[in-house]
């Protein structure tokens, strides 16, 4: 989706849902006590503690009767949160940084999923065709490198990883493609390199692909990736108590790696042999704010932000 109609998507949504009368609050059983909330969360490998805390309970413990609602993206993460569809949502800490930017009503309940920090052991990676000229990240200056989504943490981790090897990040020509779409454009030659996260970093490097960057790895040390987010209708009550079921879900996520494999199985279409291969992310129970503060540093240098952000101010 192009940037125009993801902001314009931003901006209507609202408009449409106030025009038919507007947010409706989580509603509460009086006798249950259970607090109905819908959580807009991509199906991808990041979000395995959400789906994992359901399984086991933790939700229900906080007395919230959890549904996990499936959605494309952060942009659609975002516009859901703010028209009211959901109580909570998961998105990147650039969609969140550009949300903030843009005036939205937006603010981080809980973090959502973290860089191994790992060189060679993360689940993001710049990759290139085995028989191809670049060698390291400084060579990838100049050159047509596919992200899944434009002015986005992809390109913005990218650039760092090409400019932390001494490269001219400016120069790079990036093209937007689906994950899913991404290695065969590499094996056919319509880009240089590629942008992928796993399962497609795995998937590309069976089929012979070679890493020249772990992008978030270069970016900055435990590089906090997304976040769950909320907005000021939400009652405190309500967020304190999501936030204590999220935290709770990371942690164990993060103990427990063989039951986060097993869960994927139940809400992602990855082959279950891939699932077994795939590099796993950290799920830490705090955001590094360091971090994030760093992302909107970089964002602003690459023209992807065009004011400095409170970071503070998204992330309390």
């Amino acid at each position: 989706m192009g940037v125009i109609v993801r902001r314009a998507l931003l901006i209507l949504t609202p408009l449409l849902v106030a025009a038919c009368g507007g947010p409706q609050p989580a509603a509460t059983d009086p006798a249950s006590g259970m607090t109905k909330v819908n959580a807009g969360v991509i199906a991808i490998v990041d979000t395995a503690p959400i789906h994992l805390g359901k399984a086991k309970g933790f939700f229900k413990e906080q007395r919230i009767d959890l549904t996990i609602t499936p959605v494309q993206g952060g942009a659609a993460s975002v516009s859901g949160a703010v028209s009211g569809q959901f109580q909570f949502a998961f998105a990147n800490t650039t969609s969140l940084l550009t949300a903030k930017q843009q005036g939205l009503d937006v603010k981080v309940v809980a973090n959502g999923v973290s860089s191994t920090g790992e060189q060679g052991k993360d689940f993001s990676a710049v990759l290139v065709e085995p028989d191809s000229p670049i060698k390291t990240a400084k060579d990838l200056a100049g050159k047509k490198i596919s992200v899944n989504q434009l002015k986005n943490i992809g390109d913005t981790t990218v650039r760092a990883s090409v400019r932390k090897a001494g490269g001219d990040p400016s120069t790079i020509e990036f093209v937007e493609l689906p994950f899913p779409d991404a290695p065969a454009a590499l094996q056919s030659d319509r880009v240089d390199a590629i942008w992928v996260v796993e399962p497609f970093v795995s998937q590309a490097l069976s089929q012979g692909a070679r890493a020249v960057a772990w992008n978030f790895a270069d970016a900055a040390p435990d590089l906090t990736v997304a976040m769950y987010f909320t907005t000021s209708r939400t009652d405190p009550g309500l967020a304190k108590r999501f936030t204590a079921a999220m935290r709770k879900s990371l942690e164990y996520a993060d103990a427990h790696p063989d039951e986060v494999r097993d869960v994927l199985k139940t809400y992602t279409r990855i082959a279950p042999e891939v699932i077994t291969e795939i590099y796993l992310p950290k799920w830490p129970v705090d955001v590094n704010k360091a971090s994030v503060q760093t992302i909107a540093d970089l964002a602003l240098t690459d023209g992807v932000l065009t004011e400095k952000i409170d970071v503070s101010a998204l992330v309390p």
